[in-house]
């Protein structure tokens, strides 16, 4: 599943608008670092296109996840504020979106209602990564603490359809303002 859309489903179209504006288009080539472990790294990133490997030095460099398009990379070092935990290298040439943690921190101070809403489509995605982790931690031993009513289970899907949604329309907003290359990218509808 594309992890962005927890935070786009969370955030509201102007909250959208801003992180385009705010961000910068980057492209990588392939074995480009994006993210070093253990050095700082002052941006948040939104992968557009492309695929990125994720890799730990205790086990000698060796790939522990790969990422593709709508994941979201530098958030835990923005939360917690320490340098990244792995490194964060493109299998391909790739397309992100880079987000300045501190003109993000700046929107954040100045803009109480987009700190909610940032912060709450965080909070829920690190919450989905946790709970992947300790169900492919457990295997098939792992079960929910507690079975989700319907009415939560509603809001999770309107929530991910709306995430969806947002990412699609800011890749065709990234691509008509950035004509060369998001020619050739594919939007698609989700996973």
């Amino acid at each position: 599943m594309k992890r962005v859309v927890f935070i786009l489903g969370v955030l509201e179209d102007e909250d959208v608008d801003w992180l385009i504006e705010a961000g910068q288009r980057r492209e990588l080539q392939a074995a480009d670092v994006l993210i070093r472990e253990g050095e700082p790294c002052d941006e948040l990133f939104l992968i557009l296109d492309g695929e990125l490997e994720v890799t730990v030095t205790a086990l000698n460099d060796s790939p522990i996840a790969q990422l593709a398009t709508g994941e979201v990379v530098g958030e835990m070092s923005f939360v917690d504020g320490q340098p990244p935990s792995a490194t964060v290298s493109a299998l391909e040439p790739s397309i992100v979106l880079s987000i300045s943690c501190g003109h993000l921190r700046h929107k954040l101070q100045q803009d109480i209602w987009f700190a909610s809403r940032f912060y709450r489509a965080l909070a829920i995605l690190l919450s989905s990564r946790l709970r992947s982790t300790v169900k492919h931690l457990q295997g098939e031993h792992w079960r929910p603490v507690a079975i989700p009513n319907d009415a939560d289970i509603d809001e999770m899907e309107d929530m991910l359809s709306m995430g969806n949604i947002r990412f699609d329309w800011m890749l065709k907003r990234l691509r008509d303002v950035n004509s060369n290359p998001w020619d050739e990218l594919e939007v698609d509808g989700g996973d």
